[in-house]
């Protein structure tokens, strides 16, 4: 499934370098700022690094985040923040809107950017791993797994320190709500896009598919929802792919209901939902077109051309003519004039975003370290307005598609 799922591009930063001079007196504040700035780093390389694994993103991202949390959260685990909450500004573009910084100073707002692209990596790595030729059993779980990390991840930000933020985020911006939560529905619908394979590949009951697909392709729906009232320029690309992935697994929900239809002796009925199933195969076809002439942030990937998504037009196709051929000589049923009501209810493969916590404030922080910064020692002229200068983009890696087995778990 290489170049399967859509992602944008990762955000950048400008570069922080925590030097403190006056303010930070002692080696114990200096080593403090010196791991900040290292880890920091450190992080950054690996959202890039090819060979980075999910226990290595998530040894240094503890490590940076571990140490950060002394500039928000109050050492006695008090409701009372750091002092050094303010101290510094940080910068980051946005993931659609081009290479113009956001920025605050705000140790939470570095907490949350950070943290944001750090989920944007396990979604990038979930798609470079289910892009692998003749894909495991382990290997799909892994994908499964990182997609519902990702969720996890965009979930807890919103939740719970976005509405820390002391400026809200500006409509579109990646800190919106709303981003945050198409972020988090996308990462569960790709993730049931696994179990949905799976369960084909393991030859489930028809009616199973067709519940979890139904379910996905709502996950789908809502996600282009969530981004309707953004403006087209930087979000149409983006919405053409949730919508025509709306659309194919529509396609599979109807194809498989009418399989379970045709299975009950239905057979006129099952006619009409595979009719239904060939009007959204041929929308999402239509729509994978648009999407390829779309701009908009991140590359373009092609779904049309995996075998994936031809094999449901396949399908479709010889269900439909299997239904109409047993219609003739069997059932002699009448083709329903209205396309069966979906109301299906996935009792099994439904996904929930892995529960994410930050990692508690590192040891490294004990009150001296605290007191040994001293913040009436900041120079009088410090500016909390940010430029607005461009912050250098992401150089992102790019992956070569490989040989297609239309995501075939072995």
């Amino acid at each position: 499934m290489t170049h399967w799922f859509h992602r944008n591009p990762l955000k950048a930063t400008a570069p922080v370098t925590f030097n403190y001079y006056g303010v930070a007196a002692g080696p114990a504040a200096s080593k403090i700022c010196s791991d900040l700035r290292s880890s920091r780093a450190r992080l950054l390389e690996l959202f890039t690094d090819l060979s980075c694994n999910p226990e290595m993103m998530k040894n240094a991202s503890d490590s940076y985040f571990s140490l950060l949390q002394g500039f928000i959260n109050s050492l006695d685990e008090s409701t009372q923040e750091s002092k050094l909450r303010y101290i510094q500004n940080f910068k980051w573009t946005d993931t659609l809107q081009g290479q113009v910084p956001s920025a605050q100073q705000d140790a939470v707002f570095e907490l949350i950017s950070m943290g944001f692209n750090v989920a944007l990596w396990y979604t990038k790595y979930a798609s470079r791993l289910a892009g692998k030729e003749n894909i495991t059993e382990d290997e799909a779980k892994e994908v499964h797994r990182s997609l519902k990390i990702a969720a996890g991840i965009f979930k807890h930000l919103k939740e719970s320190h976005i509405p820390k933020l002391i400026t809200p985020a500006e409509k579109g911006r990646d800190l919106e709500a709303r981003l945050l939560e198409a972020y988090v529905v996308q990462c569960q619908a790709e993730a049931q896009e696994v179990t949905i394979a799976r369960a084909i590949e393991l030859k489930h009951a028809p009616g199973l598919i067709a519940a979890l697909a139904y379910e996905t392709a709502n996950f789908y729906q809502k996600a282009d929802h969530t981004l309707s009232s953004l403006e087209p320029a930087y979000s149409a690309k983006w919405r053409k792919y949730l919508h025509l992935k709306m659309c194919f697994y529509a396609a599979y929900a109807y194809c498989y209901h009418g399989q379970t239809l045709l299975a009950s002796d239905k057979c006129g009925e099952a006619i009409r939902s595979l009719q239904e199933a060939e009007k959204f195969y041929a929308k999402a076809e239509a729509l994978c077109k648009e999407y390829g002439e779309t701009k908009g942030p991140g590359p373009t990937v092609k779904p049309s051309g995996h075998l994936f998504f031809r094999k449901l037009g396949n399908l479709v196709k010889n269900t439909l003519e299997k239904c109409q051929r047993e219609n003739g000589f069997i059932y002699f049923q009448k083709i329903p004039t209205e396309a069966p009501q979906l109301e299906l209810k996935a009792n099994y493969g439904l996904v929930e975003p892995v529960p994410f916590e930050f990692p508690p404030t590192s040891a490294h922080w004990t009150p001296d370290t605290l007191a040994a910064f001293d913040l009436t020692k900041r120079p009088k002229d410090d500016s909390t307005k940010p430029k607005p200068e461009e912050v250098k983009p992401v150089k992102e890696p790019d992956i070569k598609p490989q040989k297609d087995t239309g995501c075939s778990i072995s």
